[in-house]
């Protein structure tokens, strides 16, 4: 059965994937955004929904002060008699961690701490109840890939942290996972860095702690000599078996906006069959490549040897459009797609009885590096689409701001916004790249009614546009390249969102939506 990758389309990145029944669960990195570490359920590998989040209550962690791109990283789910389990890290204070929880929603259990130094740390359970835990750290002033054994409940470490490997030759040994199959310990892991020369490889031994073998095919999976492929970065993978006996691989990787290999969308998560070879060697994918569309015998959907359509989830609506989303901000509360900056404040993001968004703005603009907003948003998760929201809005003054944004992290962001100049209320278009801040667009508009703010993107630009009692027009472009990862010049591992934001004042969002307006990716259910 045919499919489309990405699966998880948009900033989806570090995927980990485990199997209960005939239902699948994964869990991805979420950095300094709050909720953190969403969960996601699947009956076919294709079509995800949101299940959760493993981060949901302030109590938990707390990531005030959170540098961009920080945070919560690499989590790994797995699931062991009727209980689950995330093993992740927050890299800058409580460092390795596990969580609990007896249904994939939760309640999940505060944080412990795991004796385990380094970062991707990953749980093994094997047959004879010992409980293992694998990360990447230094070793002796060199990355390696080591072994422990925790005692279960309480994070203590009984044996180890010992080196197990040190890979394949490339560099950061990272994301390790460990897997038991016909009696042989298979060790998966990514190599050199989550950039264009990032890599799978695959090593196996008849104990947990080695000696391991390499495949001698590795890098089982790398686009790096590929330049012109529209899937970059693949590595940072996880395996896992169906009802049927088909094995899987969850990875992640980028879609560059062009041949300059830049990408704005964030690392997002694919999808590719793996079958075995004579010896015992996984192959993943197409003899270790992947590709946007691809072929694999998909759980839980009719197989038939005849020609078959695309698997891709239908988000038409009535008009005929495909919605990444759409929210009249109509429930009982905000809906949990919807990410916050550091900390999600109740009374910052409040729905109305009658439906309605209200964010109420504090001091902090999108350019504090290290504060929390008044901001809601939503991985952009195609290149061609259209976001839109309708928004109310008084400001009281120059420093009164509301409308939407498309946000990278507090260095790159563009952002159409109303706001009071010289008296009169006026929608601005601002651009802030790098240290560079600017308005590149003034517009008088009423000083009642409500204003519909729009950016339609695509791989070149952000063309932002407005309308307020029937009047509009466009306001102005950013260049697509001022809001990708490498253009940061530091270690930047996110995506664009889609936000609403306010600063100082109260701002009313009727509603807000994302067009997906080339309908080639897929996406998460609604």
């Amino acid at each position: 059965m045919k499919y489309r990758n990405p699966v998880l389309a948009g900033f989806h990145p570090d995927p980990s994937i485990c199997r209960v029944g005939n239902v699948f669960y994964l869990a991805t990195s979420s950095f300094h955004y709050f909720p953190g570490i969403p969960l996601w359920r699947s009956d076919n590998l294709v079509d995800w929904e949101l299940a959760g989040y493993g981060i949901s209550r302030p109590e938990q962690m707390d990531l005030a002060g959170t540098r961009a791109s920080r945070g919560l990283y690499a989590p790994t789910i797995r699931e062991k008699d009727g209980r689950f389990y995330i093993v992740c890290t927050e890299v800058d204070r409580l460092g390795n961690f596990a969580i609990t929880a007896p249904a994939i929603g939760g309640p999940w259990s505060d944080p412990v701490k795991i004796a385990v130094d380094g970062i991707d740390p990953s749980l093994f359970f094997d047959d004879d109840g010992v409980i293992y835990v694998c990360a990447s750290c230094d070793v002796g002033g060199r990355r390696g890939i080591t072994l422990s054994v925790i005692a279960p409940g309480s994070g203590t470490v009984r044996g180890g942290p010992r080196l197990i490997t040190r890979g394949s030759g490339g560099r950061w040994p990272e994301g390790p996972h460990i897997y038991k199959r016909n009696g042989l310990y298979y060790l998966l892991l990514s190599e050199g860095g989550t950039e264009y020369g990032h890599m799978l490889a695959v090593f196996r031994a008849i104990s947990p702690w080695g000696p391991y073998e390499s495949c001698p095919r590795n890098p089982v999976l790398t686009h790096r000599n590929l330049a012109r492929s529209p899937i970059q970065c693949v590595g940072h993978g996880d395996l896992v078996d169906d009802a049927a006996g088909n094995w899987w691989l969850v990875c992640l990787g980028v879609r560059p906006i062009g041949s300059l290999l830049l990408h704005n969308l964030g690392r997002e998560t694919f999808l590719a069959p793996v079958s075995w070879d004579p010896d015992g060697w996984p192959i993943i994918g197409d003899n270790g490549l992947i590709s946007l569309e691809m072929d694999g015998p998909l759980p839980g959907m009719p197989q038939n040897d005849g020609p078959a359509g695309v698997i891709q989830p239908d988000r038409r609506g009535g008009d005929g459009r495909a919605w990444n989303w759409r929210d009249e901000f109509d429930g009982a509360r905000l809906s949990p797609e919807w990410n916050f900056i550091r900390a999600r404040q109740p009374s910052v993001a409040t729905i109305e009885k009658g439906g309605g968004l209200v964010l109420s703005g504090g001091e902090a603009g999108l350019s504090e590096p290290l504060a929390a907003p008044a901001f809601v948003g939503r991985p952009q998760q195609s290149f061609d689409c259209l976001f839109e929201a309708a928004v109310d809005f008084d400001p009281a003054s120059e420093k009164s701001e509301a409308g939407i944004t498309a946000y990278y992290d507090d260095s790159y962001h563009y952002e159409a916004f109303i706001t009071r100049h010289a008296g009169s209320r006026v929608i601005v278009l601002r651009k802030h790249v790098h240290d560079i801040e600017v308005a590149v667009a003034t517009v008088a508009i009423p000083d009642t009614g409500c204003v519909r703010l729009s950016v339609d993107a695509n791989r070149e630009r952000y063309r932002f546009s407005y309308s307020c009692n029937d009047v509009g027009g466009e306001l102005g472009l950013g260049m697509t390249a001022g809001l990708c990862s490498e253009g940061t010049w530091r270690m930047s591992f996110t995506g664009v969102f889609f936000g609403l934001f306010c600063v100082q004042g109260k701002a009313f969002f009727h509603d807000s939506s994302c067009v997906d307006l080339e309908g080639t990716s897929c996406y998460p259910r609604q």
